[in-house]
Parts: structure tokens; sequence; C-alpha cells
């Protein structure tokens, strides 16, 4: 069963128009309008021939709760360049503000912790896809509201 979120109708299932690209497992599930968005361009983009959604599993070291864990990036894609090279991308969508710490002010002690706890685990999650993608040659992008919505 796939979890919605009251009025939300971004979170859920994407099915794609192109589905001989897509070399995932089905059900694809979009956590966010975000997410959607980017199903729809690798569906549509002419130079995607491959990708997939979190199917790809990395473990790393998640020092916010001290133990070893499982991270399932967002997606996986295979692009033709102009010159006929291929090249082999781990994405991850995540809001800007999750890539740097927080900045301390006026938000309450609480808050500044859980940002900080969801930053750390960020970048050790991070870490890993930089290794895994160097081990295995791939490229590995963090794209934020900034990269996908051209701001």
């Amino acid at each position: 069963m796939i979890k919605r979120y009251k009025n939300n109708k971004n979170v859920g299932q994407y099915i794609p128009k192109n589905p001989t690209k897509y070399v995932g497992q089905y059900p694809i599930i979009v956590r966010s309008s975000w997410e959607r968005k980017f199903c729809q361009w690798l569906d549509a983009n002419l130079t995607v021939f491959e990708w997939s959604s979190e199917n790809i599993t990395i473990p790393y070291y998640d020092p916010v709760m001290m133990k070893r864990r499982r991270y399932f990036p967002d997606f996986w894609m295979k692009i033709k360049n102009r010159d006929d090279s291929v090249d082999k991308y781990i994405i991850e969508i995540k809001p800007h503000k999750e890539c740097f710490p927080p900045k301390k002010g006026k938000k309450k002690p609480s808050t500044i912790r859980l940002q900080e706890a969801t930053y750390l685990t960020n970048q050790a999650k991070f870490k890993a896809a930089t290794d895994y993608c160097h081990k295995l040659g791939y490229k590995f992008k963090i794209l934020t509201e900034r990269e996908l919505f051209n701001k």
C-alpha cells in the first residue's frame, strides 16, 4: 500500500509515459512534488535512456543514530552525451537548507538540534554515495529547488 498524505496529490506513484526507459521496480514511488517533477524530466528527456527510482542501496554509518544504516538514493540514470559517451548518475533530491549546517538565530534550540541532526545524517549519506559512485565510475549529484526550479 502506498502512503498518501492528505491534500498532497504529488506523493504516491509515478507511471512513466516511456516505460521501456525505466529499469527499476514498480511501483515508482514519489515522495514529493520535486521527485515527481524529476520523474517527468527523466521520462521525457531524450538523452536519458535508462533510469530507476530508489533502486540502489548504499550502506553508511549514521553519526546521529550511531549505527550502520542503508541509504536509498532517489534516482539512478544513464545518459548519452553529444559525443556518444555514456554517463551514469546517482541523484538525490533535497531541500537546499538540508545541505548546509543550520544557521543559529531566533530558532528554538530543539529546532536547531533537529536541523543539525538532519544535516549530519545527510552528510554521511552523501559521503557514502560519493565513495560508492567513485568506485563504480558514476557521478553523484544533489539537486535542490535551486536546480529543479532554476532559482
